[in-house]
This record gives structure tokens, C-alpha cells and sequence, in this order.
């Protein structure tokens, strides 16, 4: 059996599809990759990249814990580069084979990002009135918080899931549920070289850019 065909693994969602009761899944790809590789010391490759399979299964389950007849539905979203197509498209093909949706949005500007986009599925459902959980991916998730506790008040689940070292204010929340990405079973082949402040190995440690020095320039660019 393929992974497609996998019952325990959710369904292709978009956003004029949505079910009675969904959990929706959004996954920030560009944020969650720079947040990577902030951990890993450089671009991570494909080998150390989250496995998706592991986090549908996951959000299945996590369906399930809360009722039987909730849906769970997952969306990634990503930004596709000038001439980037060939080589993010069998990446994308391997997400809608397991069961994501994929909302695709070119890189025009260094503001062609995602994070509107998907603040805007996120209240497209909960407008649709189907929403019976939500489930935030992202390596710091700052961009979503209000929206988060918004709905987190109202009485919504909300889950960040990410990685501690960026996220305080959600492992902090009162009103928020937070899982380190790393938690979920088989996410990663291999532990992640996490560094802890708190925790420094006598000899030091590295803890890289999460962007070029060059971005500077893009900025004063568009001053």
C-alpha cells in the first residue's frame, strides 16, 4: 500500500474543501527551514529535513485523541525561487503523495512571504465554522501569535509546534500548547546538534546567523 492510500494519514485538504470538523494543520516551510538551520550550523539537507509521513501520522492521532469525527487537514506553505521550480517540485510531489496540500507562492520580493497566506486559511476556516483544532508549525511562530491566543481565548486548541530555543513566548503560554518539533516520533533520521544557553559545553559553541549580512543591503534597498 502507498502512502497515498494510507487511511492513517490526512486527506488532501484545500481551502474550498474543508470538512464538518477539521484540525487544521499550516506548516511555515521557509520559516521552519531557516529556524533549522539556525540548529544546524547551515542549510540543512534533505536527510535531516523533517519527514512528513512522521508528522501526518502524528496529526492523525492527534485527530483521533480528540474526537472520531474529527478531520485532520494539512497544508504546507512554501515560497518557490526564480528558477527554483525543478528543484523544489518533486519535494512537492512527495507532500500531496502523502496526503498535504501545498500552497505554493512565488519569491518575487524579499516580502513575497507566506505568512499572510496562511493567516488567511487559518480564518478561513475558522470563518467556515469547521475548525475544531489548529496546529501552527513554525520555528518561532511571532508572526501567528496573535492570531493564536485570539482563538486560544475563544476556546479553539491551539498547538505551536517548533523548536524551544525560538519559541519562549509559546512554551511560556498559558493560553497555547507547545511540542517541540523533535518530540514527535521519527520527525528527524537523527538527533538534532541542539545548543542550549543554559547548558554550553565547557570547550563553547557555534550559533550561526539566521540570515546573510547581506540582507542588510536588501533592506536599505527598500528604504
Amino acid at each position: 500500500m502507498s502512502s497515498y492510500d494510507d487511511p492513517r494519514l490526512p486527506h488532501l485538504g484545500g481551502p474550498s474543501h474543508p470538512e464538518e470538523n477539521t484540525l487544521l494543520l499550516v506548516w511555515d516551510a521557509p520559516n521552519l527551514d531557516m529556524g533549522l538551520g539556525a540548529l544546524l550550523g547551515g542549510r540543512p539537507s534533505s536527510q535531516q529535513r523533517p519527514r512528513f509521513d512522521a508528522v501526518g501520522r502524528w496529526l492523525v492521532e492527534e485527530s483521533q485523541r480528540m474526537s472520531e469525527e474529527i478531520v485532520p487537514e494539512a497544508t504546507v506553505f512554501t515560497n518557490v525561487y526564480l528558477d527554483g521550480a525543478e528543484v523544489i517540485r518533486p519535494w512537492v510531489e512527495a507532500l500531496r503523495n502523502v496526503g498535504f496540500a501545498v500552497f505554493a507562492k512565488p519569491k518575487l520580493t524579499e516580502e513575497s512571504d507566506v505568512d499572510p497566506d496562511m493567516i488567511d486559511h487559518i480564518r478561513r476556516r475558522h470563518a467556515e465554522g469547521v475548525l475544531r483544532g489548529l496546529v501552527v508549525a513554525s520555528a518561532d511562530g511571532q508572526n501567528f501569535r496573535e492570531l493564536l491566543e485570539e482563538l486560544a481565548e475563544e476556546g479553539l486548541p491551539v498547538t505551536v509546534l517548533g523548536f524551544h530555543e525560538h519559541a519562549s513566548w509559546a512554551v511560556a503560554s498559558d493560553l497555547l500548547r507547545f511540542i517541540d518539533l523533535e518530540d514527535i516520533p521519527q520527525v528527524f533520521r537523527e538527533p538534532l546538534p541542539r545548543i542550549n544557553l543554559d547548558q554550553l559545553p565547557d570547550s563553547g559553541a557555534w550559533l550561526q546567523p539566521f540570515r546573510p549580512l547581506t540582507a542588510l543591503e536588501h533592506q536599505r534597498d527598500q528604504l
